[in-house]
């Protein structure tokens, strides 16, 4: 990636209180503030890690955001998946470069930038045409046009069935994924994993009866709880808030007939 910023690309700019503002460069444009504004020009061309000045004197440092930053500031349609779980999903659902994934329920696309950053490519069914529209806006916001070459969205229900097979993920983030088990067994490849985010543990429950009677085996379920600490001199304690319960992780993998 090239060092320099340009019109078009995402930036975030921090102020001396570390309050962060996430801004879409264009030529001639300006960032507002109570502080006076900050002219787009002023970074355009400049190279990552610049300090411009607002008007009234105001001090920020610009960068390029990442990817849990983008998740937390950019526009939403829907409920995202928080940053502490989509490292998890990752993980669990074993992405790797080149893996073809099915996503079901891209709501704001936060599961879907994860997917494609790590190399993945995904067809994704969303129900609601705003919702596809806005993850797709945000991908292409994030990661450029050219990952729309990895990302096929559809407008579709995933309940009523999954057209395309030999996937190696499902990765599903649905009010009822328990209806997907069915098709995800004829959508996957033997061995592919199935994962599911959920905020209720009754929902699990549902989930988890439906995998115990499938085809898939090694299920597991966790909870991502986040604690950050406050650390200033010789005061060093947890703080006060934490992100606790967000959601919850499923995960199974595709084993056949074990009966057989």
């Amino acid at each position: 990636m090239s060092r320099i910023l340009e019109a078009g690309e995402r930036v975030l700019l921090f102020d001396a209180k570390s309050r962060r503002y996430l801004v879409t460069l264009a030529e001639g444009g300006e960032f507002h503030t109570h502080s006076g504004p900050v002219a787009h020009d002023a970074i355009i061309g400049r190279e990552e890690g610049l300090v411009v000045r607002s008007t009234r004197g105001a001090r920020y440092t610009v960068v390029r955001p990442t990817l849990a930053e983008v998740v937390l500031k950019m526009p939403r349609g829907a409920q995202v998946i928080y940053p502490k779980d989509l490292g998890p999903i990752l993980i669990l659902a074993d992405v790797f470069p080149g893996a073809r994934v099915f996503e079901s329920g891209l709501g704001s696309g936060a599961l879907s930038m994860a997917l494609l950053r790590a190399g993945a490519d995904v067809t994704g069914y969303e129900l609601r045409p705003e919702f596809a529209a806005r993850a797709t806006a945000n991908v292409t916001g994030f990661l450029g046009p050219s990952a729309l070459e990895h990302y096929h969205v559809e407008i579709r229900d995933a309940y009523e069935g999954i057209d395309a097979g030999d996937f190696d993920r499902v990765v599903l983030d649905l009010p009822e994924p328990w209806r997907v088990v069915g098709l995800a067994e004829k959508a996957l490849r033997p061995g592919g994993i199935f994962v599911a985010y959920l905020p209720t543990i009754l929902q699990v429950a549902t989930l988890r009866e439906a995998l115990a009677a499938s085809a898939f085996g090694m299920a597991e379920t966790i909870e991502i709880l986040q604690r950050s600490w406050h650390i200033e001199g010789q005061s060093v304690r947890p703080d006060h808030r934490m992100v606790a319960h967000t959601g919850f992780l499923t995960a199974a993998r595709l084993l056949g007939d074990l009966g057989g």
